[in-house]
C-alpha cells in the first residue's frame, strides 16, 4: 500500500477545539492528520506527502511566530489557514507572511469552509496541471 498525504494537517494546542475542527473535517471527506505540537511529523514534511492545506490554530500555541516562520520551509503559505487568537501576533504580522486568516470568534463552519476553499481551489490548480 503506497502512503498519501493527507488533505489537512491541523496543529492547535487545545484538544477539544482541535478535536471538534478534525471530526468536522472528516465528515465533510477530507483526510486530516491532527497534531498539538510543532513540528509536524517527518513523513508529512517530505516531498510528495506534504499535505494539501494546512491549518494552525494560535491560541495556546507556544512561539507561534517560530512556528510561522518554520512552517513556510516546509509549505508555501498560501494554503495555509491561521485561526487567530488574542495575545499572540497581529493580524498584519500574520497576513505579511502571506498565511490566510480566520478572527475569532469564528464558528467550526467557518474554518471547515475556508478550508475546503483552499483545498478545492488546490485541486483545480493540479487538474489543469496535470491536463498540460
Amino acid at each position: 500500500m503506497v502512503a498519501k498525504p493527507p488533505d489537512v494537517v491541523l496543529l492547535g494546542s487545545e484538544w477539544p477545539d482541535r478535536a471538534l475542527l478534525r471530526a468536522q473535517l472528516i465528515e465533510e471527506g477530507w483526510d486530516v492528520v491532527a497534531i498539538d505540537a510543532w513540528p509536524m511529523p517527518r513523513l508529512y514534511r517530505r516531498p510528495g506527502m506534504r499535505p494539501c492545506a494546512m491549518v494552525i490554530d494560535l491560541r495556546g500555541l507556544p512561539e507561534p511566530r517560530a512556528v510561522l516562520d518554520e512552517v513556510r520551509v516546509v509549505l508555501p503559505p498560501d494554503p495555509v489557514l491561521v485561526l487567530m487568537a488574542l495575545g499572540s501576533m497581529s493580524e498584519d504580522e500574520v497576513r505579511r507572511q502571506g498565511f490566510r486568516v480566520v478572527h475569532r470568534p469564528a464558528t467550526v463552519g467557518d474554518v471547515v469552509a475556508a478550508v475546503s476553499t483552499i483545498l478545492r481551489t488546490n485541486k483545480r490548480q493540479q487538474d489543469r496541471t496535470d491536463t498540460r
